[in-house]
């Protein structure tokens, strides 16, 4: 490791420290690019690029998995906020909807008031189950297996309410698996992850079908190149298969990559894409 490289992963590995055990204080960036003796512009570049994330969003994480340990304990969302160094329930209720995509309240108690939808269905790479909440699809993923599946969607709300049957927003976003895209701006997701997942899929919906793009491009389009692992972390953890297109990004060797569902199915999915764009050209 060069000597200038050494002395930046040693001032970040400060500053992570710093945030980790003065974090009840909230403090800001001010503060803590003091304590690294750089200045605050310098700091939240450097941050951003050894971290993969600011550092106010750094903050965050570890704020949001303080409160959520709490919850777990039955802390009320006052005193979870009080002893998280949060100035109240509101501030509270936003850093969950903001990372998590649901209230405090919501994950205290395991997604019990929401209302879940899920059915089975047949398309062209295999069986997939397809889950919605009112707000969208909340997850689609290829199975092999029904009560495997099924456990799979509720380990992510153990509390909520489920009931196998289809609804509109399942049938239109199956749609896309008969090439009808007419029903494409009727789809709507819900998705819950970090603000660097949500980035990383949002980038995954704008490369065109038939195209293909890899984790090293994508990390240069979110303005850090150096984040292509963490990349490749956040489309592993994909909770919607084939509607977030997470098979058309490959190494940027050209070797396909790894595939949540398989790499056959990845090879099928390129394939029949690639074979349908052409045939719309003809």
């Amino acid at each position: 490791m060069k000597v200038q490289e050494e002395i930046n992963f040693n001032r970040i590995a400060e500053a992570i420290h710093y945030i980790k055990i003065n974090f009840k204080n909230q403090p800001g960036l001010e503060e803590i690019a003091e304590k690294v003796n750089l200045s605050p512009f310098h700091f939240q570049r450097l941050f951003s690029e050894w971290a993969g994330t600011s550092p106010k969003r750094f903050l965050q994480y570890i704020s949001i998995g303080y409160a959520k340990q709490l919850l777990r304990e039955n802390q009320s969302l006052f005193d979870t906020a009080m002893e998280t160094g949060l100035s109240g329930t509101s501030r509270l209720h936003d850093l969950f909807v903001r990372i998590e995509g649901m209230t405090p309240g919501e994950y205290k108690n395991g997604g019990e008031d929401l209302h879940i939808n899920y059915s089975f269905a047949e398309t062209p790479f295999g069986n997939v189950i397809v889950a919605s909440t009112q707000k969208g699809i909340c997850h689609l993923a290829f199975y092999e297996d029904e009560t495997v599946a099924v456990k799979n969607l509720q380990i992510q709300f153990p509390a909520a309410n489920y009931k196998q049957i289809m609804d509109a927003a399942q049938q239109n976003a199956l749609f896309i698996f008969n090439h009808d895209r007419s029903k494409i701006q009727q789809i709507k997701l819900h998705l819950k992850g970090t603000d660097f997942q949500l980035k990383v899929w949002e980038s995954l919906l704008k490369i065109p079908m038939g195209k293909l793009t890899t984790y090293g491009t994508i990390a240069k389009n979110l303005e850090n190149p150096n984040a292509s692992r963490a990349v490749g972390t956040a489309i592993g953890d994909n909770p919607v298969a084939f509607l977030i297109p997470c098979h058309r990004v490959i190494q940027g060797s050209g070797a396909l990559g790894g595939y949540h569902w398989g790499t056959e199915r990845k090879t099928a999915m390129i394939g029949w894409e690639a074979a349908k764009v052409e045939t719309s050209y003809q």
